[in-house]
């Protein structure tokens, strides 16, 4: 009998020691290596050739799914956001999609005020400065006292949502699914609308998933409702943000600074405009990739995989039929 074949196509949990390691070799299945993640492209190359994928943001289409089928048998992703995989589509093949909720929550909102507190005290030109000789001491700003924006109260968000009130921030949030007991709490004001939460704010804070409501919730229009100098903070999609529409917003002064983990094109090419902006912090998509955090999300991921193959129950899966 041919073993069970695996693509494993996640950097970080290749790249991170940890105990997935073991677990996934002792399974004695044939795996697959790549870097992802992967397009498309790529994706329809390899596909066809597998029992199940452990992946992370490749590009899992409707046409890669044709070619998958029928010898595909599960997806286990590594991390929680599901918008490069056609969920529906896997739905409707009765295609199990595993992923890995409450893994990474305090790992990503740490980042998100990495972002947040280099943007506002000019970290890293003044760090660069020194390295590079130079002595320029310029004048930042504090975060106490300022309002914080949130969209998406989920896990991460919450955690966000504590960070800020710990920095002495006024904490408000926009989320369909409202975390009553959380918010109360914790006294976060609630906004039904991103366009009545805008003008309160003095930093957006974007936690939300990917979908087409959600999609360039960031635009030129809602830009026009911000206070002066808001600064916007991503660690969740580039595409909640139109790049076009921000780009034009710094370069005018009316956002004051953009701090994001994520880009529309991973990795960027070397004319990617938001690159050389002075107003723009951009890291590598790290979000979630510290040694304490890659570890919980690979094991799960791996957990996920393994125990769904066995047959057993304890699997988090994300669609249902």
């Amino acid at each position: 009998m041919s073993r069970t074949r695996i693509l494993l196509s996640t950097t970080s949990y290749q790249d991170t020691p940890g105990e997935h390691h073991a677990l996934l070799e002792a399974q004695g299945f044939d795996i697959h290596r790549e870097r992802g993640p992967l397009p498309e492209s790529r994706m329809l190359e390899l596909a066809g050739d597998f029992d199940a994928f452990l992946c992370g943001d490749d590009e899992i289409t409707k046409r890669v799914l044709d070619k998958a089928l029928p010898r595909l048998r599960v997806i286990s992703k590594y991390g929680i956001g599901l918008d490069k995989i056609d969920v529906t589509e896997c739905t409707a093949r009765k295609l199990p999609v595993l992923f890995t909720p409450g893994v990474n929550h305090t790992t990503v909102a740490e980042h998100t005020f990495c972002l947040l507190l280099a943007l506002v005290r000019n970290l890293v030109d003044s760090a660069n400065a020194v390295r590079n000789g130079q002595w320029k001491r310029v004048t930042g700003h504090e975060i106490w006292n300022k309002s914080m924006g949130i969209v998406g109260l989920g896990r991460i968000g919450q955690e966000v949502a504590k960070r800020a009130l710990a920095f002495g921030m006024k904490v408000h949030a926009l989320d369909p699914y409202w975390p009553e007991a959380f918010a109360t709490e914790n006294g976060v004001t609630r906004h039904e609308k991103i366009e009545t939460m805008l003008p309160e704010i003095d930093v957006l804070s974007l936690h939300a998933n990917l979908s087409d409501s959600t999609r360039h919730l960031v635009n030129a229009e809602r830009i026009k409702l911000c206070r002066k100098d808001l600064l916007v903070i991503n660690t969740s999609r580039a595409e909640l943000v139109h790049m076009p529409d921000m780009i034009a917003a710094l370069d005018a002064g009316t956002v004051g600074g953009y701090g994001t983990d994520v880009l529309d094109e991973e990795p960027p090419p070397a004319d990617h405009p938001l690159l050389k902006h002075p107003k723009a912090l951009i890291t590598p998509h790290i979000g979630s990739r510290t040694y304490e955090s890659v570890p919980r999300q690979a094991m799960r991921s791996t957990l996920n995989l393994v125990n769904w193959l066995k047959g057993e129950k304890d699997v988090i899966q994300a669609n249902k039929w």
